[in-house]
């Protein structure tokens, strides 16, 4: 029997995981095939064409930055395994079909745990195109688009489809259509990323339960958009320089927005059909509309924001007042009340827009008069008689100070299409 025991005593060396090195000049398809599950794949630092498939659990590391290329056809690499880790790599040119989503690394459904990782996805369709796949890690990872190709022939930088448990983590997507697309996608966490020069920096959609951490979004058309969702956290991030909004809105319930920059920006919050969300300790500034507000967006509480330096604070379409800031206020910068008890708040309640703002909104063409005496007599006319007054966003208890002393920091940050 002693060789027996000594048999079971080898078989955990034998087991063991080899490592398989690629050198230039040579294939890395055939080491993917040959090698076991849990094997490591080393490419050495060199340029390899093809486009490869890796249907095992393994690991793909490059070597001093090595670049796989697809000749511009097909997904450079495919993954159809769960627990697959690439890393290290350049990972560049993929083909162009839209219909067949061709990407630089395209997660198949069922691959399960995979982690991509200080890559440089770089002249692909879709940087990272990830379809029903679990607990994927996307860490610290360049990706770039076809920056010549029109916005709507281009592909996402990261498109989730129906996944959960994913982790975006620190990196950086430009000249793509959309930075990250996340559709159907719950219980994940986006932290540290950047995203410019695209189309939305986020464009996400029916998913839920899912953190927004420190991302910037800037230099897009629209920063972040979350739209038909629930249950986001959405705290510490900067939104700014984007042509149309800097946080859109839409359709959202029981979330929790804050402690976010939203800066120079066409409108830095577009609020559309959002219910029972947090609103609270932003810093709106220097935005050509601070909110744009409709839809029925109610029974939400709008706490501690700072209002400052945007050309017009509130665009609201309502039929009635919406009350915000009912227990500790927001700040207005362009509030004209006073605060004669001293407790920092003002003694009379704010009133976002009066009869000249509609007006100015139902005919823009009226901007051209607002110096004018005729106008500034409506306007007061309006605040002496009630019936006059249109519907409007009231806060009861303004703070006669910002919460965010350093708000002069976030000026100047318009999109230069914008200036």
């Amino acid at each position: 029997m002693k060789w027996l025991a000594c048999l079971l005593c080898l078989l955990p060396l034998w087991s063991q995981a080899a490592t398989w090195t690629v050198h230039p000049g040579e294939a890395i398809q055939p080491v993917l095939d040959h090698a076991a599950a849990g094997d490591m794949v080393e490419v050495q630092h060199g340029h390899y064409l093809g486009n490869l498939l890796i249907d095992k659990p393994l690991t793909l590391r490059g070597l001093g930055r090595p670049t796989i290329s697809g000749g511009m056809q097909g997904d450079t690499i495919r993954v159809t395994a769960p627990d697959v880790t690439i890393e290290g790599l350049i990972v560049r040119d993929s083909g162009d079909s839209l219909l067949a989503q061709n990407a630089g690394i395209y997660v198949r459904p069922g691959a399960h745990r995979a982690v991509v990782r200080h890559c440089d996805l770089v002249y692909n369709l879709f940087g990272l195109w990830i379809e029903k796949a679990n607990d994927v890690h996307v860490e610290q990872n360049l990706i770039v688009g076809k920056r010549e190709y029109a916005s709507s022939q281009r592909g996402n930088g990261v498109q989730l489809y129906n996944t959960t448990g994913a982790r975006i983590i620190g990196n950086q997507i430009s000249f793509v259509r959309d930075a990250l697309y996340v559709d159907v996608s719950h219980h994940a966490i986006f932290r540290g990323n950047r995203l410019h020069h695209s189309r939305y920096g986020t464009h996400y959609m029916n998913s839920y339960h899912n953190l927004w951490e420190d991302n910037d979004t800037y230099l897009n058309r629209g920063g972040l958009a979350l739209m038909e969702v629930r249950d986001q956290v959405v705290r510490n991030n900067r939104a700014w320089g984007n042509s149309d909004h800097g946080i859109m809105l839409r359709t959202l319930q029981d979330s929790l927005i804050e402690n976010n920059v939203v800066a120079g920006n066409g409108r830095g919050f577009f609020i559309y059909d959002v219910e029972y969300a947090q609103i609270k300790g932003n810093l709106v500034v220097d935005n050509a509309i601070g909110v744009h507000l409709s839809a029925g967006s109610t029974r939400n509480q709008v706490e501690g924001n700072d209002f400052v330096g945007n050309r017009e604070q509130v665009r609201y379409v309502g039929a009635r007042d919406e009350t915000w800031g009912a227990e500790h206020g927001n700040h207005w910068d362009n509030y004209l009340g006073w605060d004669r008890d001293g407790d920092g708040r003002g003694d009379v309640r704010y009133e976002a827009n009066d009869i000249v703002d509609r007006l100015v909104w139902q005919h823009p063409s009226a901007k051209l008069l607002l110096a004018s005496p005729a106008v500034q007599a409506l306007r007061l006319v309006g605040q002496q008689f009630p019936v006059l007054r249109v519907p409007s966003v009231v806060d009861p208890k303004p703070q006669m100070r910002p919460a965010h002393p350093n708000w002069s920091e976030w000026n100047g940050k318009q999109h230069p299409a914008g200036r």
